[in-house]
């Protein structure tokens, strides 16, 4: 009887009911929780440690990792899983630790992922942290016969006039005046009629409703005061069925990048950036990271992709 009041009062916390929630699912790292719930190493340490010393999880050892589940010979399995299935199901959280978990679940299986970007750490002539050619390739891959493109936040527009060699029309939207002055001379010097130059705000970008086939943020939604309205706002500019593509930074702790790059975001988790993208109103979701810098300190490029609903 002790150990069903004991489990009962361990079950009553949030956060222990979400892990074993999620360990009744998959057996997980503290990193990989950690990614998951957004929380830190110590506080998810802590509540393992009750749910173990409870015998409700289990570890073992795997190389440096230690991995984490729910104990199969526990004597009141079933009803426990019972209860932590129906405590899910009233939390806010569980659709969203159910999508972060799918995608620490790829990211583990995904052998053939390649961090390191062999090929260029520069574009064009100036640098820029995550724009890579690789990272470049897999956003030019969306791109499928003639279409109009919004590049949102373009800068000086490199991108830009490479999509305008094979989009029926390219939009750039920078919100300076510097840029959009030498974008525009840049377009017009190589011939690019297809290629305009608009000065606005990629979170209410000069472009009418529905008139888009493909909205892009190439390291430009770290810049966003509001990364979420930015997203909303490609979302009002696509037609039925448009995609979105973010090539952006993988989170990192390089606060120098504030100053640097006036970067206003260190970047975006995999789980954060599905999360803002489905909350934009997008579907057919895909979130991965493609490319990881040799040089310190090893910014990681993401790609975001989703397609707009009617």
């Amino acid at each position: 009887m002790a150990s069903i009041v004991k489990s009962l009062r361990l079950l009553a916390d949030p956060t222990r009911l979400r892990l074993l929630h999620l360990l009744h699912r998959e057996e997980l790292t503290v990193a990989e929780l950690q990614e998951i719930l957004g929380m830190g190493q110590s506080r998810i340490s802590s509540h393992l440690s009750q749910l173990k010393g409870a015998q409700l999880v289990r570890d073992r050892r795997a190389g440096k990792n230690i991995f984490y589940t729910l104990r199969e010979d526990f004597p009141l399995k079933s009803q426990i899983a019972e209860i932590v299935a129906a405590g899910a199901l009233e939390m806010p959280d569980t659709e969203g630790d159910i999508t972060a978990l799918q995608l620490v679940l790829r990211k583990r299986q995904d052998k053939a992922r390649e961090y390191f970007n062999r090929l260029a750490g520069r574009f064009g002539r100036s640098y820029c942290p995550g724009r890579t050619w690789k990272g470049v390739s897999h956003l030019l891959m969306t791109l499928v016969g003639p279409i109009v493109v919004a590049d949102l936040g373009a800068g000086e527009g490199t991108l830009s006039q490479m999509l305008a060699r094979h989009a029926k029309q390219v939009i750039a939207v920078d919100n300076s005046e510097k840029m959009v002055e030498f974008g525009s001379a840049l377009a017009r010097e190589h011939g690019f009629a297809n290629l305009e130059y608009r000065l606005g705000d990629i979170e209410d970008p000069p472009i009418p409703p529905g008139t888009v086939d493909l909205a892009l943020f190439s390291q430009a939604l770290h810049h966003a005061n509001n990364p979420a309205r930015a997203l909303a706002a490609a979302h009002r500019l696509l037609r039925p069925g448009g995609r979105v593509a973010v090539l952006d930074l993988l989170a990192h702790q390089f606060e120098q990048a504030r100053e640097m790059y006036a970067d206003m975001w260190l970047g975006f988790s995999e789980a954060e950036l599905h999360r803002l993208l489905e909350s934009a109103g997008f579907k057919e979701i895909e979130v991965q990271v493609v490319a990881r810098e040799e040089q310190p300190p090893h910014f990681q490029t993401l790609f975001g992709t989703g397609i707009a609903g009617s």
